[in-house]
């Protein structure tokens, strides 16, 4: 028997991530947000959010639809990381391309005039299906999602040919083997009506 989820879906698409630091428990040294947005108010695109030592230190936003963009940082990316709620940040007009085969390595390629990235996801462990409601508790969040996590033990991020420092490192989710990396499909979030 099939049920709705009785909340107003927002957005549906992906967000891999990619969490790196030169040791297990240290901040991050590099903390990516990639979004291929399939549908929301703002419209279809793509955006990278990235901060890491090959950005100084500093948040750059790359995307294909400025508005979503910056849609995405007054609603769902600016409650996952707040420093994304600035809506001075530049976003930088840029082109998507994705390559690979998600069970064994997925890389996603961003060209903008002054950059070249590429952010590869590997050694792909066993997907979570993740659902959650809004402001449920132990940990309540105004948006609820529903998501396949793929964790990835390995991953790597360049931005101009240069390697961003650090390593993902494994982590336990729900009782299962995860990771600060992973692939985030057929994800969709939602609020209550």
């Amino acid at each position: 028997m099939a049920i709705a989820d009785p909340n107003r879906t927002i957005l549906t698409g992906e967000n891999p991530f990619i969490r790196l630091s030169a040791r297990d428990g240290d901040p991050n040294s590099t903390d990516a947000s990639f979004w291929r947005i399939l549908f929301c108010p703002a419209g279809p695109g793509h955006v990278l959010y990235l901060k890491s030592e090959l950005t100084d230190g500093r948040w750059r936003i790359y995307s294909d639809n400025i508005a979503m963009a910056r849609w995405l940082q007054k609603t769902v990316q600016g409650m996952l990381n707040p420093e994304l709620k600035d809506l001075a940040i530049p976003v930088t007009d840029a082109s998507f391309m994705k390559s690979g085969d998600p069970r064994y390595f997925w890389t996603e390629h961003v060209s903008s005039a002054e950059a070249e990235i590429s952010l590869t996801w590997h050694d792909i462990g066993e997907p979570l299906l993740i659902h959650t409601q809004p402001n449920a508790p132990p940990n309540p969040r105004p948006y609820g999602v529903c998501t396949l996590l793929v964790p990835a033990l390995a991953a790597r991020l360049t931005l101009n040919g240069a390697q961003a420092k650090g390593q993902p490192w494994p982590r336990e989710r729900e009782g299962q083997p995860f990771s600060t990396c992973a692939l985030a499909f057929s994800e969709s979030w939602t609020e209550p009506r």
